[in-house]
Formats: structure tokens, C-alpha cells, sequence
């Protein structure tokens, strides 16, 4: 794994008595898997089909996505193979991820009973941006959008309390999220989620981003890559479209810096409203 600069600020949180104190779970042995097919010049789509096929869940979740109603097949898929013919490589190495990283994780908790398909979500928004925005690797968003918020189930499950600190940071109205669980926990998801990314061999500008995306002074300091910056405001608008599609309230977050995220990628109100139809398809067949 390549140096990056948030490696340093990731070793001297790590020294910090509340953060050494959580357990950061280990990369699973088939998501490494996974990366490694995806380092290759030319990935093989026949060792995608044998990782896959190796484990029954991961086959599962090919095959029930590959006959979602996003695909309409005239007749329902029912091999490892025919699934992946049908999503493609880059989609194919996305729902792998996402499953992966949701069950590595899992923990039982209301306050997460919807927390991975919004991640899958936030993670498909993030990706369609890119790709209508810049020449981003079309991976980065992705993994962005689904990283995001992971320090949550890590804190859920590590800290005593958190969950209710989650429950109070969204009702306070006179600080934010991140420094209510400063206050209470001397640490954030933001900051523990760029740690699992680096754990997780996620690129640097991915983990920055990360760790930046609940501060947003970062879109105009040039101490951080572009790339970096546009990750975190592409995250303000994916959240944004993946709450329009719930149903959700504006976060104070988009109300306060919003505008500032739409401009800062160019991006117009009507461009917003057309991604919200755009994406519908994809974000309803997300669970299926």
C-alpha cells in the first residue's frame, strides 16, 4: 500500500488512548481477494467467477441482482456466470464489495436497520456524479459513498454508548454530529472510518476524504489533492439524492453547505433533479 499523507495523521490517532481502545477489524480474506483481481492490467473476469462461486452468499447476492427488475430479463439467471455476463466487471466488483463490507461489519442495532442501503446508495450516487463530472477512477466514488459513514457500526460495536450518543447528535441542534461524539467519545465515525478505509488497503484520497466529509472548509484549502475535495462534496450531493429517494427531510448539513458543494462541482439545481430520476432504477434495486 502506497504512503499518503493522512498515514501519519492515522498513526498519531492511533497512539491516542480512545482510539487504540477500538478494535478495528481486519480486512476480510475475500475482499484482499477481490483487490487483487482488481490490480491486474487486464482483470480476469474468470477469477471474479471463481471467487464468487467459492462462497454460496456471494453467489446469492450475484445472481438475486442480476435478476432484479433493473435488468427486466425476459428469464431469471442461475449461474455464478450468467450473472456476472449480465451486471459486467465494474458492477459485478461493486455489489461484491458492498456485501462483503456489510457483513464483515454486521451489527444488530436499530439505529442501523437501514444504515447499508443507504451506504450502497450514497455509494451508487457517488459513482454516477463522478462519471457525469470528472475522469475519476469510477471506483473512487464508489468506495467514497460506501466507506463513508463505516466508522459507525465500528463505534456501535466497540464503544459503550455510542448508540446513544448517535441518538443525541441528531437532535442537537447546537453543534455537529462529529462534535457530539467528540464530547462524548473523544473520537468521531469520520476519523475511525478513515482508519478502517487505510485498514482495508482503500486508497489515501479515499480515506482523506473520510475523514474531511463532515468538514467542509476543506472544498477551498488547497492543502488537500482536488480529488479529494470533490470526493467530499460529491458525498454532500449523494446523500442529498439517497434522502430525496427516502423521503427524508434536507440534512442541516445540505441546507448550510449545500450550495456551497453544488458549486464548488459546477453543478446546477436542474442537474440535480434530473440525477434523482436517473438514478431511481438503481437505488430500487438496492436490497432486492
Amino acid at each position: 500500500m502506497n504512503t499518503h499523507p493522512i498515514d501519519e495523521h492515522i498513526q498519531q490517532l492511533r497512539a491516542q488512548p480512545a482510539v487504540r481502545a477500538i478494535v478495528i477489524p481486519p480486512c476480510p480474506e475475500s475482499l484482499l481477494r477481490l483487490q487483487a483481481i482488481l490490480r491486474e492490467a487486464d482483470p480476469d473476469m474468470g477469477a471474479l467467477e471463481q471467487l464468487a462461486a467459492s462462497d454460496v452468499a456471494l453467489a446469492a447476492a450475484l445472481i438475486r441482482q442480476a435478476n432484479s427488475p433493473l435488468f427486466g430479463l425476459a428469464q431469471p439467471v442461475q449461474t455464478v456466470g450468467m450473472a456476472l455476463t449480465v451486471l459486467g466487471m465494474r458492477p459485478a466488483v461493486e455489489l461484491l464489495s458492498a456485501f462483503i463490507t456489510r457483513h464483515a461489519l454486521h451489527v444488530r442495532s436499530p439505529l442501523l436497520e437501514h444504515f447499508w442501503e443507504s451506504s450502497q446508495r450514497r455509494a451508487i450516487a457517488c459513482e454516477h456524479i463522478g462519471r457525469q463530472l470528472y475522469s475519476l477512477d469510477p471506483g473512487l466514488g464508489y468506495s467514497f459513498g460506501l466507506f463513508c459513514h463505516v466508522g459507525m457500526p465500528v463505534l456501535v460495536k466497540a464503544v459503550r454508548g455510542y448508540g446513544s450518543t448517535v441518538t443525541e447528535a441528531l437532535a442537537r441542534k447546537d453543534r455537529t454530529f462529529t462534535q457530539t461524539e467528540n464530547a462524548n467519545h473523544r473520537t468521531d465515525h469520520a476519523v475511525v472510518g478513515a482508519i478502517v478505509a487505510r485498514t482495508w488497503h482503500l486508497p489515501g484520497d479515499v480515506a482523506q476524504a473520510i475523514w474531511l466529509h463532515h468538514d467542509f472548509s476543506c472544498l477551498s484549502d488547497e492543502r488537500f489533492d482536488p480529488t479529494v475535495r470533490h470526493l467530499v462534496a460529491m458525498g454532500a450531493l449523494a446523500d442529498y439524492l439517497v434522502n430525496q429517494h427516502d423521503s427524508l427531510p434536507a440534512t442541516r448539513e445540505w441546507t448550510e453547505h449545500g450550495e456551497a458543494c453544488m458549486q464548488h462541482l459546477h453543478v446546477s439545481h436542474e442537474e440535480l433533479d434530473h440525477w434523482i430520476d436517473a438514478l431511481h432504477p438503481a437505488f430500487e434495486a438496492v436490497g432486492f
